[in-house]
């Protein structure tokens, strides 16, 4: 399920999904930056910049270049805030083409040995009112898509398990 809410010129998209791996595992899968290319629609052109050796750590800067409309791609800069081990972490845009993106990634272990995943991004977009005209046209739809990607994807990914 995807929700987007708008309120004081934040949009907040809220999603939940429950994976068929227990939470060390999701922990794992998620908190590798590499693995983000996997579950991103080919067609954004999803690639990181930057070199990442390591799991999501606090002060952890991650660079990407990324499809924000046909035929334009962006530069991405993000840094991994917060993490608590097998709980949660935010990533933050430092530049890019949100005015403000905060994503918190939560993990919940269910009793049934499954993982309930829920994400919260609150994020703003630049422009003013050609922004928010942005968001009804087009920004909105892609950000629905690629959550629905996902969640396929990771239906798929983790039922081969």
């Amino acid at each position: 399920m995807i929700t987007i809410k708008k309120h004081s010129g934040i949009y907040t998209l809220e999603t939940t999904q429950e994976i068929n791996i227990p939470i060390r595992e999701a922990w794992s899968f998620f908190s590798s930056p590499n693995n983000l290319e996997k579950i991103t629609p080919s067609e954004m052109g999803f690639k990181i910049t930057s070199e990442v050796d390591k799991k999501a750590y606090a002060g952890q800067i991650i660079t990407y270049k990324v499809g924000i409309l046909p035929g334009i791609k962006s530069n991405w800069v993000t840094e991994i805030t917060h993490v608590e081990n097998e709980s949660f972490f935010i990533d933050e845009q430092r530049f890019g083409p949100y005015k403000m993106w905060h994503h918190e990634h939560w993990f919940y272990s269910q009793t049934n040995g499954k993982t309930l995943m829920k994400d919260k991004i609150s994020y703003k977009i630049p422009l003013g009112f050609l922004g928010h005209l942005a968001q009804t046209l087009f920004i909105k739809k892609q950000l629905i898509t690629i959550f629905e990607h996902r969640f396929k994807t990771l239906e798929t990914y983790f039922d081969e398990k």
